[in-house]
């Protein structure tokens, strides 16, 4: 694959991962700058507004100065094909074509990795219960993936960060445009010993349906996910239901049925998610040996 094009084009108006999917199909990425804007549409759908902002932005974009760009801001671009691209994330069905991240590298190759999500309004009880099981994995060498969002995200990394641990904040946006705004601090401190990590390129504004899209990459980076507190209806349940789809094992704290934000972990555990009451109820089903022996 070409990486130079790949990265250019991922950087154009109106390219999505399907559209990429088309242009990979095509068996090489030089072919796609020899399309007229009536290619375009017939080859991904677009619509002729869209497909001529594609062409403007293939013809006029540079390579060099989007890589220099990237250098300059000490972000990192990985592709599909790329050495460092996380193993565990290739392995989904729709793995980001390219990846922006930023702090330590090394992180996106831990393979101990456990996702958190959970609600934006978590309770006393919820952010102990996390405490409780997610301390010891912390400082056992685990990182923490989830999703830099306000509520129990947000505790999932500052717990991590506060315990000198490593951890990985998945975006929504691209990384010039950290959202939510409160969190710009949480995310500079992230990248001290973990790292930050986007499908969008730098100036990408965070979109409602970029989330959905985003938790398919929390859950694909992670062994398993951990949800914490959600009500019956949350973007933490689709975040369990594409680990479920991926492979990956699914956990839930159980909590008070008088809790509205138990519902969701509650009814996951009755659909089969394990039950989980401390930390090593995690370890027993998420062992180094058997992904060891898993081809990348």
């Amino acid at each position: 694959m070409d990486r130079e094009r790949l990265i250019l084009l991922h950087h154009c108006r109106g390219v999505t991962w399907k559209v990429l999917n088309h242009f990979v199909a095509l068996g090489s990425l030089e072919t796609v700058f020899q399309l007229t804007s009536t290619d375009v549409m017939e080859l991904t759908g677009m619509k002729r507004e869209t497909s001529d902002a594609f062409i403007h932005d293939r013809d006029r974009l540079c390579s060099k100065e989007i890589q220099h760009f990237y250098h300059k801001h000490d972000i990192h671009i990985h592709t599909m094909t790329d050495e460092k691209y996380p193993p565990l994330l290739k392995q989904i069905y729709d793995p980001p074509w390219v990846l922006y991240t930023k702090g330590n590298q090394e992180v996106l190759n831990n393979p101990n990795t456990l996702g958190v999500v959970g609600t934006r309004h978590p309770t006393r009880e919820g952010q102990l219960s996390l405490q409780r099981v997610v301390t010891p994995l912390i400082n056992d060498g685990w990182v923490i993936v989830s999703g830099l969002a306000i509520g129990m995200d947000t505790q999932a990394h500052e717990l991590t960060v506060r315990n000198d641990g490593s951890t990985m904040a998945v975006l929504g946006s691209g990384l010039g445009c950290v959202y939510p705004k409160q969190n710009e601090a949480l995310a500079l401190r992230i990248t001290h010993k973990g790292v930050l990590v986007t499908e969008y390129p730098y100036l990408v504004q965070p979109q409602k349906w970029h989330f959905p899209q985003r938790n398919r990459i929390i859950s694909g980076l992670s062994r398993g996910v951990l949800v914490t507190e959600a009500k019956e209806k949350s973007g933490s349940l689709i975040t369990a239901d594409q680990a479920m789809e991926q492979g990956r094992d699914v956990f839930a704290l159980p909590g008070s049925l008088l809790n509205e934000y138990a519902h969701g972990t509650n009814r996951l555990i009755q659909e089969g998610a394990k039950l989980v009451l401390g930390a090593q109820d995690i370890l027993d089903e998420l062992t180094v040996k058997d992904w060891a022996k898993m081809e990348y």
